[in-house]
């Protein structure tokens, strides 16, 4: 009974939101017409999108998706955030937690608790609590998350037999990384590359590691060594970079490139990055998230598969997810609901999940062989799942995109320039604290 007044409660809700937010195309909570959904990626991933939006088509004929695909993050953002201003915002988008804050402030989603309660498609429960929580918002969830991956090691299989190098193995730490990348560091001739050599123009032709500068490709390793990212999870006020635990982390990161050389240069990274070295067999590991899997399975031809992330002190992972969201100015929340529950349902986290593109939210979905497909690589795909008990997340906090945009060009200074940490902390610190500052968060 109670079951029943929720549903209804919900569709009153729906229409009279519809209603009131006018323009639409005559289908306003009805559960019918036509919805834009907006996203990014790269071809691999938009191809996962294509699919399930085809898939969704397919499973029934009063709603049409209108797939709008951005350039990249910073257009979907202006994007989204010209259109919310202009009150003609896309129905649906895809973001990860990262992102969505500077939105959630501002009151331009719809929450969807009290729709997920009343679902038929699934359950709150029914999801991995940790990508949930990361959508929260002064008590209400705000988007429906899709994904629950962690920051992972590829690694060239093919690379590591050449060389006699051992692959890495659950529980490696940093040195045992570090270790291996410099034994997969080698020069045309097959040759092991030293740091000072690496120096010289084109000296090594493959290189043991890729890694941006950036603080999520830092973090994991600072929560790692025992360090904090900021000073407080739930109201961050700075950065908290300046503990002895989190100096070592960030030192040794920083290290990489100067006093082991087994990172490309800036230079070498800016003519290819490293996800198209990694594909193009000149990268023996690359740190990546879920998403690099779609275009790995597409385009490298070699074997292939991922590893844990070593540990200096305890085993510490970095949660990636995105969510799908429905702006609350939206003309047809009701439609918008249904592909969301097509796409968030089991049937729909199957088509995404076989693309390779996602660690599928929904518990029961990254068990199944949609996601763990012994034929697909990579193989070794429990270690996602693995990792998901250990995950953290980097704050709640509207300014967070600005935040990471900032520390990327001072972390990269401090990797290919040789900073010292005390200098790079001065100056992540400087730079973040007025930021921290007009941040609102949860």
């Amino acid at each position: 009974m109670a079951r029943t007044l929720t549903r209804a409660l919900v569709a009153v809700l729906l229409a009279f939101a519809a209603a009131c937010s006018g323009g639409g195309d005559g289908a306003q909570g009805t559960s019918k017409g036509t919805i834009r959904f907006l996203v990014f990626g790269d071809p691999g991933e938009l191809a996962a999108y294509r699919q399930v939006v085809a898939a969704f088509q397919g499973s029934q004929s009063d709603v049409k998706v209108q797939l709008v695909e951005a350039s990249d993050r910073a257009d979907l953002i202006a994007r989204l955030s010209t259109s919310i201003a202009g009150g003609s915002p896309p129905d649906v988008f895809l973001m990860n937690y990262r992102y969505y804050g500077q939105f959630a402030a501002k009151s331009a989603i719809e929450p969807v608790d009290t729709l997920l309660a009343a679902s038929k498609a699934f359950r709150e429960r029914g999801f991995y609590p940790q990508a949930l929580d990361a959508f929260r918002w002064r008590g209400h969830l705000q988007c429906l998350p899709q994904n629950i991956s962690s920051l992972a090691v590829y690694y060239n299989r093919d690379l590591f037999a050449k060389y006699g190098v051992a692959p890495p193995r659950a529980g490696w730490t940093w040195n045992d990384m570090i270790t291996t990348a410099v034994q997969l560091t080698r020069d045309r001739a097959g040759r092991v590359v030293r740091a000072k050599e690496s120096e010289a123009a084109a000296a090594a032709a493959v290189y043991g590691l890729g890694v941006e500068p950036s603080l999520i490709r830092v973090a994991p390793f600072v929560w790692s060594n025992g360090g904090q990212l900021v000073d407080n999870d739930r109201k961050p006020t700075r950065l908290a970079l300046n503990s002895p635990e989190a100096k070592e982390a960030l030192r040794s990161f920083l290290d990489l490139r100067l006093a082991y050389g087994v990172i490309p240069t800036d230079q070498e990274v800016e003519a290819e990055d490293d996800e198209a070295r990694f594909t193009n067999g000149r990268l023996a590991m690359v740190l990546s998230s879920r998403r690099a899997t779609p275009t790995f399975r597409k385009a490298a031809k070699f074997d292939w598969d991922v590893a844990p992330l070593p540990v200096f002190d305890q085993q510490v992972g970095i949660l990636h997810s995105d969510a799908y969201c429905i702006t609350r100015a939206s003309s047809n929340k009701a439609a918008a609901w249904r592909f969301l529950e097509y796409a968030l349902g089991e049937r729909g986290q199957h088509v995404v999940a076989r693309t390779g593109r996602t660690v599928p939210s929904m518990i029961k979905v990254s068990r199944s062989s949609a996601f763990l497909d012994s034929a697909q690589k990579p193989r070794s795909a429990q270690v996602f799942l693995d990792a998901i008990p250990t995950v953290r997340r980097t704050p709640s906090i509207s300014t967070w995109p600005e935040i990471e945009d900032v520390t990327g060009g001072i972390l990269e200074l401090g990797l290919y320039r040789g900073e010292s940490v005390d200098q790079v902390v001065a100056k992540l610190d400087a730079a973040t604290r007025p930021l921290f500052a007009r941040g609102q968060s949860p």
